[in-house]
């Protein structure tokens, strides 16, 4: 993996971001877990220095470099000044970084990244850690997850496409949005529109139309249609769902990092994969993700209702 080598091989992964709370750590143990059983060597990296359980098996730790708590107390930073800082300091330790990946040729890398917004929209350091990677040969994929109960509050989730398409920009990698802990949307509250609205960022002229319903946010309901026409502007911004506890919903995310990094299928990897799904959810599973969640999402609702009534 020597910088600027043509011949050595390439290297696939995925960088997983998010806010904090989005579930990146619980994403790279499930993904870890559900590639492993179909063959796939796996190696998980943590580069989120304040991350201290790890239910996974972590490969590479940056805390064997720099840690969180060690900084904030040696140069007396809060918690985001530290991060900061632990992303500058792996910036300048690139070779260690280089070393540590080497041990693993041949393996899939999945890179577990803090959940500080900003490292992502605007400041370079874990920007340019990316940067560097794809000069080793790696071939990766920005998987960027948001917590799905965004989607029950209109402005809310305005505002996470905002920062979705700023994210996009900013990292100028590959990128998947993914809508995480959907086996828990039923406890947020009812969506004001059908789930393939949020996901496919359908029209959203009907959600400032929803918002303006609210007499705090009809003030800025010229605010939101420019926020909106932004968003639908660059027409990048779309999620795929994810319920890291149901295996069709992690075949389909895979699938989809797979076509944005390149990683192509090996035959055994494809007969492993096919027989996972067979055994978990029978041959006839034809069904997008999407309308399976939405399709439990209704259900749920309904019998919300039927109980509302019974107690009547």
């Amino acid at each position: 993996m020597s910088e600027g080598s043509k011949g050595s091989s390439l290297a696939f992964g995925q960088v997983v971001i998010g806010p904090p709370g989005s579930g990146k750590t619980t994403y790279c143990h499930g993904m870890q877990e559900f590639m492993g059983r179909i063959g796939r060597k796996v190696t998980v990296v943590n580069l989120d220095p304040a991350n201290e359980a790890m239910p996974y098996q972590c490969a590479v730790d940056i805390a064997e470099l720099i840690t969180l708590p060690d900084v904030m107390e040696n140069l007396k930073l809060g918690p985001n000044g530290g991060l900061i800082y632990c992303m500058e300091y792996l910036e300048a330790n690139f070779d260690w970084l280089q070393e540590k990946l080497a041990a693993f040729r041949g393996h899939y890398y999945l890179f577990d990244c803090p959940g500080q917004v900003e490292l992502y929209t605007h400041h370079g350091a874990l920007k340019n850690v990316f940067t560097q990677l794809a000069k080793w040969n790696f071939r990766l994929a920005a998987v960027h997850l948001v917590d799905s109960h965004y989607c029950t509050d209109p402005g809310k989730f305005i505002s996470v496409l905002c920062t979705s398409l700023s994210t996009m920009l900013h990292v100028e990698l590959p990128h998947v949005n993914v809508l995480s802990k959907m086996d828990l949307i039923e406890q947020y509250g009812k969506l004001a529109f059908n789930l393939d609205y949020y996901t496919e960022v359908l029209d959203l002229s009907y959600l400032v139309d929803h918002l303006a319903s609210d007499p705090f946010f009809r003030n800025y309901r010229r605010l939101n249609e420019k926020l909106v026409e932004v968003i639908e502007d660059y027409s990048l911004v779309s999620f795929v769902p994810l319920n890291v506890q149901d295996k069709e919903s992690m075949r389909q995310v895979m699938q989809a990092v797979d076509k944005a990094n390149g990683y192509s299928f090996g035959d055994q990897e494809q007969r492993s994969l096919e027989a996972l799904m067979s055994a978990a959810v029978g041959a006839d599973f034809h069904f997008t993700s999407t309308l399976a969640v939405q399709e439990k999402y209704v259900q749920s609702q309904d019998k919300a209702v039927e109980e509302e009534v019974m107690d009547l």
